[in-house]
């Protein structure tokens, strides 16, 4: 065996142990329970004050359950059509999505927007979506005609501008192999150096579409979209967003933003509804 492999394999086992404890796989009673709570309800139909389904998009090894545990009742709870799908499924891969290639991603997600949307009746929707999540569907926007269908994008703790993994990814040209390993075997991952080909392609000639609203909730303790600054987005009609600007006593990093912290999901609320929103504080834990 090469000695990168010796080094590279067990890293690999490492990230995928940690993320099976952070990130329990979703079990058929969970999957069961989601639209019997009003969540992926294709009956459910728009209401005049919330005209616009909401559709969520997990991030890397994440799943159409466990990742919206939290703000998938939180959303419905308000009177909110609330949708999420799978995405990047690799094969033999069980309950771990968002590896695949993004591109090919994206396409899935048009394709569930489209079914969303003749469930609902609904001309547009709205997309939440945590890390990957958040950057992905700005292909789907600009490449696919996304932008017809979509009324905002609100990003919790995207990849907009990849990651450097904390400097990690500048080791990689000295392990030869090792990026086309993680090209082959997980190229979402590669998609999200920040550098990446998938990444200068999308943000090439500006990092928004017309006629679409952003919103990025970033958190300073993000340890995998790193530097944290790399999720904000340029350009007109972006709200770039610190939480602890809103709270400087939260503490939640890359997981815990898009899995339990309320106070990004008050502000996801809010920009869900900006004629309504009300200001988000520390004290919104509680709303």
């Amino acid at each position: 065996m090469l000695p990168w492999k010796r080094v590279i394999r067990p890293l690999a086992a490492l990230l995928l142990a940690a993320v099976a404890v952070t990130a329990p796989a979703a079990s058929d009673a969970q999957a069961a329970a989601a639209p019997s709570s009003g969540w992926n309800d294709f009956t459910c139909k728009p209401s005049a004050a919330h005209p616009r389904p909401v559709v969520l998009v997990h991030g890397t090894f994440g799943n159409s359950v466990d990742n919206w545990l939290g703000l998938a009742p939180y959303l419905t709870s308000r009177g909110y059509c609330v949708f999420s799908l799978d995405y990047g499924q690799l094969p033999g891969v069980p309950f771990f999505h968002g590896l695949g290639p993004v591109e090919e991603s994206a396409e899935q997600l048009d394709a569930y927007v489209d079914r969303v949307r003749a469930a609902t009746g609904a001309a547009k929707v709205d997309i939440v979506g945590h890390s990957q999540g958040g950057m992905m569907p700005r292909h789907y926007l600009k490449f696919l005609g996304g932008a017809a269908e979509v009324n905002a994008l609100i990003g919790i703790a995207p990849s907009n501008h990849g990651t450097t993994l904390g400097g990690l990814t500048a080791l990689l040209p000295y392990f030869p192999g090792a990026e086309d390993l993680i090209d082959e075997a997980t190229p979402a991952l590669a998609d999200q150096i920040a550098g990446s080909a998938f990444l200068a392609e999308l943000n090439a000639g500006g990092d928004t579409v017309p006629g679409v609203r952003y919103t990025v909730i970033a958190t300073r303790y993000d340890e995998v979209v790193t530097p944290y600054r790399s999720a904000f987005l340029t350009g007109p009609n972006v709200r770039n967003v610190v939480l602890q600007d809103l709270c400087a006593a939260d503490l939640s990093e890359h997981l815990a933003i898009g899995l339990f912290d309320r106070i990004a999901f008050h502000e996801v609320a809010n920009a869900l509804d900006p004629d309504h929103a009300r200001r988000t504080t520390c004290a919104s834990v509680f709303s």
